[in-house]
């Protein structure tokens, strides 16, 4: 029974370190632009292998993210942008691939190139990096066109300057990469153009994570790890004591 205890005990503590970290991540994301907080959990996965099946390990798992909108922030802006539900910005990730985010804080390079808060190129509906020709205003539409009057022109010339890729997708049908961009998941349709109005300009969304409920939850996983651990020493105790008696024989 000694070494079922420890194991059930070390099983438990594990995975409560692990929703412990994701947690955290939530918190330290309160405040970023955009963000979904990162949804997790503890399942049973019975261990295979030789011998009895009579252990089963309590596994962390991510399940996803939280689809919740955040707080919508008017800025004022002319940049920023706040997306409608289901609805995602296309990106150039890291690599060179498409990936997706919500956080629509977009800056203007001294090139032109528009990019996202943390330096991600923006792409346009045909797939490229979207450079914006000197202007003297910009304004971007509901459906992600971008108008702007040319330097040097009069305010009544108007002409279009490109259009941002929106595309629509169900949060459960993305993932997460370590980038923090999202990515069509394996086996999930990809995500296809979005039509109609799909952003708000002049605002911004704020992350969805509520910090009082993270905070409350970092307490219960203190509280509930301490109580492993107390598992685990409280084992080790009575086995001691059980080799000492068995010793004085």
């Amino acid at each position: 029974m000694t070494d079922r205890a420890l194991y059930v005990a070390m099983t438990g503590a594990s995975a409560t370190l692990k929703t412990q970290a994701s947690v955290a991540h939530n918190l330290a994301n309160a405040d970023t632009v955009g963000f979904q907080a990162t949804l997790s959990g503890t399942v049973a996965a019975p261990v295979r292998g030789d011998g009895l099946p009579s252990r089963v390990a309590a596994s962390h798992r991510t399940l996803g993210v939280d689809d919740s909108r955040g707080a919508q922030v008017v800025t004022g802006n002319h940049l920023d942008v706040a997306l409608h539900a289901e609805r995602w910005l296309a990106v150039q990730a890291g690599d060179g691939g498409v990936a997706y985010t919500r956080a629509g804080e977009l800056r203007l390079t001294p090139n032109g190139l528009l990019v996202t808060a943390t330096g991600r190129p923006v792409l346009g509906a045909d797939g490229a990096p979207l450079a914006i020709p000197p202007h003297q205003s910009l304004d971007i539409a509901g459906d992600g066109t971008i108008s702007i009057v040319p330097q040097g022109q009069p305010a009544s010339t108007i002409a279009e300057a490109g259009r941002l890729r929106i595309v629509a997708a169900r949060t459960a049908d993305l993932i997460r990469g370590d980038d923090g961009l999202m990515r069509a998941a394996p086996g999930a349709p990809a995500p296809a153009p979005a039509a109609g109005p799909a952003l708000t300009a002049g605002m911004l969304e704020g992350s969805n994570v509520e910090a009082s409920s993270m905070l409350v939850s970092m307490i219960q996983l203190a509280r509930q790890f301490e109580m492993q651990v107390r598992v685990l020493q409280s084992v080790d105790e009575n086995a001691r004591s059980a080799n000492s008696l068995l010793g004085s024989r």
